[in-house]
């Protein structure tokens, strides 16, 4: 699945270092605006229990877990859309990616210089989103004059794009975004096909301190970010990129000891890399043979030739039928054989809509 999620975020705010946590790809990381000119791209694994579970299980020679991308997008500063800072340029990498992972600060450290000259997280997200309604507005701007003429002629066409617009218009201007309007389903085909910077989904990712990572309801900040979210439906990860730059450098017994001493379960990477994951509408199905198990992304929606078709082209183009048993339902009987005989295993033709977990050998013929 090429579909990538971005990291934005003002100058200074632990973009870059989360983006070297997640990915050790060691993007360039400074105390000064843009230190990150181009987009970096990096390629994380996506962390499941499920693919060690169905290891354990099969006892393969090799494990595979699936992949996605995140890119690093250089920091916006306030007049972006009139080409500040590094402008236009930085909007064309956000148009870029699928997903927005919008990081905020939420701590306090003099030593870190804040491009604005004081921490007031909810004034960061409002600067940034208002440079990306800016960018839209012109497009829509743009796009109804060539439109208005014609929807006067009362041409159908011009008409339905028209009101489109109008909408989209009306909430610009009073700084909300595309993905807080409501549309039917034909209109939002139309909306897709504008590529709107503010159409796309977002999560926050709240970047706090060491001392209050444990407990970060104690964190004002955090909480102000949380409210901001709930108005869009959004999530908000809370992390610490200093610290997750330092549990990238451990191994897995040592990251284990590390996260129990700073009393937490799992490490914030994990929890935005899955939910990055999630936020672009993808979800992961299993192969599970003696060479190897192997961990799969589709699109939440795919039909089996489709997914088959992930693995290989061949696959699709001779889908036969899918031998498909759900992960729940090996792991409670223990094996592929026993879930059989138990009748958990199901042959799926064309028309089956895989799941989230399912475990599935494809049969064709080419």
């Amino acid at each position: 699945m090429a579909l990538t999620a971005g990291i934005v975020g003002l100058p200074n705010v632990g973009k870059s270092t989360l983006f070297n946590a997640i990915t050790q790809a060691g993007a360039e990381s400074a105390n000064y605006p843009f230190c990150t000119i181009d987009p970096n791209v990096g390629i994380v694994e996506v962390p499941d229990g499920r693919l060690q579970k169905l290891t354990e299980l099969v006892n393969p020679k090799k494990t595979v877990p699936t992949t996605f991308e995140f890119t690093d997008i250089a920091g916006i500063v306030k007049g972006a859309s009139k080409g500040e800072g590094l402008g236009n340029q930085f909007l064309s990498h956000i148009r870029q990616v699928d997903a927005i992972c919008h990081v905020v600060r939420c701590f306090e450290d003099e030593n870190i210089t804040h491009v604005s000259g004081k921490v007031d997280p909810i004034a960061d997200i409002e600067t940034i989103n208002l440079e990306l309604i800016l960018a839209d507005l012109e497009t829509v701007d743009k796009r109804i004059t060539k439109v208005a003429k014609m929807a006067k002629q009362k041409d159908k066409e011009a008409v339905f794009e028209h009101d489109i617009l109008s909408k989209l218009k009306d909430a610009f201007e009073n700084e909300q975004p595309a993905r807080t309007v409501s549309f039917t389903e034909e209109q939002l085909k139309f909306v897709k096909q504008l590529h709107l910077l503010t159409s796309k989904p977002i999560l926050y990712v709240a970047n706090v301190s060491e001392e209050e990572l444990s407990d970060p309801s104690n964190n004002q900040y955090v909480q102000m970010v949380k409210e901001f979210a709930a108005n869009e439906q959004a999530e908000v990860i809370v992390v610490c990129a200093k610290v997750e730059s330092e549990i990238v450098e451990l191994d897995e017994e040592e990251k284990e000891m590390f996260l129990e001493e700073l009393g937490i379960a799992e490490s914030g990477l994990d929890q935005l890399i899955r939910a990055a994951y999630h936020l672009l509408g993808l979800a992961t199905y299993f192969t599970a043979g003696e060479q190897e198990v192997r961990a799969w992304t589709f699109k939440v929606g795919m039909k089996a030739p489709q997914c088959a078709g992930i693995i290989h082209t061949d696959f699709e183009r001779g889908f036969i039928r899918a031998e498909t048993v759900h992960y729940d339902d090996l792991v409670a009987n223990g094996s592929m054989g026993a879930a059989r005989e138990a009748g958990k295993v199901r042959l799926e033709g064309k028309e089956y809509i895989v799941k989230d977990g399912d475990v599935i050998h494809f049969r064709f013929n080419v």
